[in-house]
């Protein structure tokens, strides 16, 4: 349903691993943002996201817990939305998508991520 990879790395995009938490962005992240994001292409998504639905960073698979309620138009629209892997069941941020709490997978230029 939807399936983008990274094509580039902000040299300070890990700054929010501790916190679990990755910021993806489209080509059009501004300039003050773009070190702090992985930059992927926007690519439309098939429908909506959903707790129903896993996402995958390459082999690695994660169990949504919540969608806020801005992911499915910023990641449509801008491919910007906060993954953050902590299993949280309340959107504290509407463009953050929930994620089980489990270990981060090595991200790099390359690394697909799909929803499905």
């Amino acid at each position: 349903m939807y399936k983008t990879e990274i094509k580039r790395i902000g040299k300070d995009a890990t700054a929010f691993e501790a916190e679990k938490m990755v910021i993806l962005f489209g080509d059009n992240a501004p300039d003050e943002l773009v070190d702090y994001c992985y930059i992927i292409d926007i690519n439309e998504i098939d429908g909506e996201i959903t707790e129903s639905q896993m996402l995958f960073l390459d082999d690695n698979e994660y169990k949504i817990t919540k969608v806020g309620s801005t992911v499915n138009k910023n990641l449509n629209d801008l491919g910007h939305i906060t993954l953050k892997f902590d299993g949280s069941t309340e959107a504290e941020q509407s463009g953050t998508l929930y994620l089980e709490d489990k270990p981060l997978a090595n991200i790099e230029e390359g690394t697909k991520i799909e929803i499905k």
